[in-house]
């Protein structure tokens, strides 16, 4: 098949809210390079409202219901409908790429290092677990076989909605914030995705913040209220609890609302960099961690890396815990806020 006849291409993404994210450049550069092609992405349920509505996406599909994976049959008939011509398999997993052989998609783009690769016939050689390129890089790699030009700089926006942004401003103001407060968001919890930096420096760290008569929440979703709680009664209370039951486009309206965000490496940290909040990450110094390879896509960023040939537990440079975490001080992670801060002010 010519690259030129390709009308409908489907972009397969069934992972974490940080990686799908990480894939939108993907719709970017086949809408520049096709204009009048039709995109639509593969997804989990939960991640399905963080891509509809955004430019460039026809349609959002889901792999799964109430949690579990969609029987093989059903996805099968599901891809058949959106008779696409192309699909990209930005998450290679054997039951996606048996789904899209399934389903008959002429053009199969995915990973060559698989041994279900060979269901995929345009296959790219690329280790990603060398970290030497962003995540939004390798993604983008996939799209060659397509005959994409790919951008020198790789950029990403999330659209929010005007209602999405009120909502996200309600909340703000039903947390105690007022317009002019300077607003920074904690967010501790990373879901298991990296090394965290220790509740009890981000309680410190809101505490020293609140001492700069600067307003700070602390957020999590229900499973994550107890670190959440946690931090607030480090900070001798003076950060306030946020357990988020909204949406995540309407988290996303709340972040825009503030000066900076402070996380792990976690899809929050994405979201905030996504809608043009300035952030400051904690990243280990572990290859496929590193934030070479999974930092978040903004100019507006402060990045902390901790040296893991300082670090007692760590062996020839290879990190073995959590331990080198500890060399990030929340005097310095202080300062980094209020850097960003003085920036956007300067800036505005």
């Amino acid at each position: 098949m010519e690259n030129r006849r390709i009308k409908k291409a489907l972009l397969v993404r069934t992972d974490r809210i940080g990686d799908l994210i990480l894939t939108l450049p993907m719709v970017d550069v086949l809408k520049k390079n096709f204009p009048s092609i039709e995109v639509s992405m593969l997804v989990q349920e939960y991640t399905k409202e963080l891509v509809e509505g955004q430019s460039g996406i026809s349609s959002v599909l889901t792999c799964d219901s109430e949690g579990k994976r969609l029987p093989l049959f059903q996805l099968v008939r599901i891809l058949q409908k959106g008779n696409f011509d192309a699909a990209v398999l930005v998450y290679p997993r054997f039951y996606l790429a048996f789904a899209l052989w399934c389903a008959g998609i002429p053009l199969r783009i995915g990973t060559g290092y698989r041994w279900y690769s060979f269901l995929l016939n345009r296959r790219i050689y690329e280790h990603r677990k060398y970290a030497i390129k962003h995540e939004a890089v390798y993604n983008l790699s996939l799209l060659k076989p397509l005959g994409c030009s790919l951008p020198e700089n790789v950029t990403v926006t999330l659209e929010l909605n005007d209602e999405e942004k009120k909502q996200g401003y309600q909340l703000r103001k039903e947390l105690g914030i007022k317009e002019d407060d300077l607003l920074v968001v904690i967010h501790p919890g990373s879901g298991g995705s990296a090394r965290e930096w220790k509740i009890e420096r981000l309680g410190s760290l809101a505490q020293e913040l609140t001492a700069e008569n600067i307003k700070v929440v602390v957020s999590g979703i229900s499973k994550e209220e107890s670190i959440v709680r946690t931090v607030c009664e480090l900070s001798h209370r003076t950060a306030i609890p946020f357990i988020s039951n909204v949406s995540i486009k309407v988290f996303a309206g709340f972040l825009q609302t503030a000066s900076v965000v402070v996380a792990n490496s976690t899809g929050t940290l994405h979201i905030a960099a996504a809608v043009g909040t300035p952030v400051v990450g904690f990243y280990p110094p572990v290859r496929v961690m590193s934030a070479t390879r999974w930092g978040p896509l903004t100019e507006k960023k402060i990045i902390f890396v901790p040296d893991p040939y300082q670090c007692k537990k760590c062996h020839n440079g290879n990190c073995r815990g959590n331990d080198c975490m500890d060399q990030i001080e929340v005097e310095e992670v202080k300062k980094a806020v209020v850097t960003l801060i003085q920036r956007e002010r300067n800036q505005g």
